[in-house]
């Protein structure tokens, strides 16, 4: 039996080998350019890399098996690690100031989104990465929320990039608007944690605004507390989606015949998610074992992008990215509109 098993386990991996080491080699030049190029970002480059590639390679076929293995596993991989980055208690002590603009961001991001997948009749799935990852922390919490809701490689691709369109404008002009509000080092960390994206235009607009002001990296520090405080919402809100894909899936199972599977529907990898961040925190991880791991973690996502990259038909995702996009500026203004009144009502400013 273990003979047997072992034999399985050897034939997986020959199958899914060469696509995996093609991802590597997407996501190797990708991880540099996005240190390189920050506020863009290693995912948006390995996506990038991989349509290209994607119109020279035509025999696939040997490629196919470790590319889907990389975009779906390594994905999830790549959420897990993250948990280590997150010591619980040291965020929430830290960012509670900002939890009420969080929630309230959060919340009209996924509310606007909903609208508009209605009113607009933007398919669901679509609809529901770039309300996430609008509202939460961009690319990480697409990547968590993805597997979740079983998106395809070419929503993931499209909801990266309408992340990506709001990032780089985002970091541009917050920190000239900040200083046109005359916002205060402190309201502008928080507006930048809670209104910008991704982790590396927050990084990117909290910089800028340290430099412009001579600031050290005070308005950095209090944007990256903020920003991880926000992170802790993947876990909500992907054990509230894995609630609701079941209720749907155990009522299409039950119309027609099927069996439900709750162990092909509910995301364990999440629980191992909050696991590494328990872990964590009641250990206190020093930083020299949780640096690695957050970094391994963004390789990996890089990574799964690259496949995702090289799956995407760049054709349909240009024919399809207008009414996505116009949800992703809806998205970004109500959070960004709704960051500035609370922060007037709380006396931040």
């Amino acid at each position: 039996m273990k003979i047997e098993k072992g034999k399985e386990i050897m034939s997986k991996v020959k199958e899914n080998f060469a696509g995996v080491i093609f991802c590597l080699v997407i996501a190797i030049p990708a991880w540099f350019l996005g240190k390189l190029l920050p506020v863009v970002g290693g995912p948006v480059f390995a996506i990038l890399i991989g349509i290209v590639l994607a119109l020279f390679i035509k025999k696939t076929e040997a490629l196919q098996p470790g590319v889907k293995y990389t975009s779906k596993k390594i994905l999830q991989y790549a959420v897990i690690l993250l948990g280590f980055g997150m010591n619980l208690a040291d965020i929430l002590a830290k960012g509670k100031q900002s939890l009420p603009i969080i929630i309230l961001t959060i919340s009209t991001s996924l509310i606007i989104s909903y609208v508009l997948c209605k009113a607009l009749h933007i398919p669901r799935k679509i609809s529901t990465l770039v309300g996430v990852g609008s509202s939460i922390c961009g690319g990480s919490a697409i990547a968590a929320t993805a597997p979740v809701i079983d998106a395809d490689d070419e929503e993931i691709a499209q909801a990266i990039s309408v992340i990506f369109l709001f990032n780089i404008i985002a970091a541009l002009i917050f920190p000239q608007l900040g200083a046109m509000l005359g916002l205060s080092n402190e309201g502008f960390g928080i507006f930048a944690g809670t209104a910008v994206n991704d982790t590396s235009s927050v990084t990117a607009a909290a910089s800028a605004w340290d430099g412009i002001h001579g600031t050290g990296v005070e308005v950095l520090n209090q944007a990256t507390i903020v920003k991880l405080t926000r992170t802790l919402a993947i876990i909500p809100i992907t054990l509230v989606l894995a609630v609701m894909e079941m209720r749907k899936a155990k009522k299409e199972g039950t119309s027609s015949g099927a069996t439900f599977s709750l162990k092909k529907i509910f995301p364990f990898f999440i629980l191992f998610f909050v696991l590494a961040s328990v872990v964590t925190t009641v250990f206190s991880l020093p930083t020299a074992v949780t640096a690695p791991l957050k970094e391994l973690s963004k390789f990996f996502i890089v990574m799964a992008m690259g496949a995702i990259g090289f799956n995407t038909d760049i054709v349909k995702l240009v024919k399809t990215g207008g009414k996505p996009i116009f949800m992703g500026f809806c998205c970004w203004v109500g959070i960004a509109v709704v960051s500035l009144a609370m922060q007037h009502v709380l006396h931040i400013f």
